[in-house]
């Protein structure tokens, strides 16, 4: 790769650049402002909406334009306000689960609510995936529809992920975009909306191109991102529909796979 060619470096977040502990390394660090010091830009694409990145985003040292809700969010770090959101019919998104469940039977959901200070609600009997990350218990399902939301997340006690996205999408149809992120989180958002639009908006705002962006993620959501980018890097352990669409694979997380890629292409020194 010529160190030359990337102006946009896209990462995502859980997997990617974070470590299990939702640290990000020095050397990682290090690598971004290597990136910062060339000229170009990073961008964190992430599924977490912008009211739980707020606090990674400032130890990342992140004041531009940030990804966030699967590409339903454009959010504007600095000035702490959204450049551009995108809400999911809650109708729509209420009958998507009911097909859902008419298939696999009963299934546990969360709603991250749209917004700089949105919640996650969570209903009885869903477990948060990653229990770093707040969220509010609801005592019924009809709470979760209450104010306007970017995504529904789905758990289900007996289905893998792999089991209950293949379904969901086969009954879900235009109600809604299914995508898996991560251990234990389906979700559904507002259909056609993916990291890659998300991505495309940011890029255009602050006038960059596809064909200079080189990205990073582990997960299927990150498909569409890769896809859009010149350049998709996967992660070791990413999962393997990602790893079948990406240019290179790289080392883990939890070994610096993102700094690895980025040394290579803007230096270490």
């Amino acid at each position: 790769m010529d160190r030359t060619a990337y102006s946009l470096v896209a990462t995502d977040l859980d997997g990617t650049l974070l470590r299990g502990d939702d640290t990000v390394s020095e050397r990682s660090l290090a690598a971004l402002a290597r990136v910062a010091g060339a000229g170009a830009r990073h961008l964190v694409v992430t599924g977490r909406p912008a009211p739980r990145v707020r606090s990674l985003l400032d130890r990342l040292g992140c004041t531009g334009l940030a990804v966030c809700g699967q590409g339903a969010q454009v959010y504007d770090a600095g000035a702490h306000r959204m450049l551009w959101s995108v809400t999911l019919d809650r109708e729509l998104a209420e009958t998507a689960l009911g097909k859902i469940e008419a298939e696999v039977g009963q299934v546990h959901a969360a709603v991250d609510q749209d917004g700089v200070d949105g919640l996650t609600l969570i209903e009885p009997g869903y477990l948060m995936p990653h229990p770093a990350l707040p969220a509010v218990r609801v005592e019924r399902r009809e709470e979760l529809w209450r104010t306007p939301i970017t995504k529904v997340l789905l758990r289900h006690s007996e289905l893998t992920d792999d089991e209950l996205a293949a379904t969901a999408r086969a009954v879900v149809g235009s109600l809604a975009t299914v995508t898996m992120s991560g251990p234990g989180t389906v979700e559904l958002q507002p259909c056609g909306i993916t990291k890659a639009t998300g991505l495309a908006l940011a890029a255009e705002h602050l006038g960059l191109r596809r064909r200079h962006t080189i990205a990073f993620g582990d997960m299927p959501n990150d498909i569409p991102m890769f896809q859009w980018a010149a350049h998709g890097v996967a992660m070791a352990g990413a999962h393997p529909e990602l790893k079948a669409v990406a240019d290179e694979v790289t080392t883990t997380n939890e070994d610096d796979g993102v700094a690895v890629v980025l040394e290579r292409v803007f230096g270490t020194s």
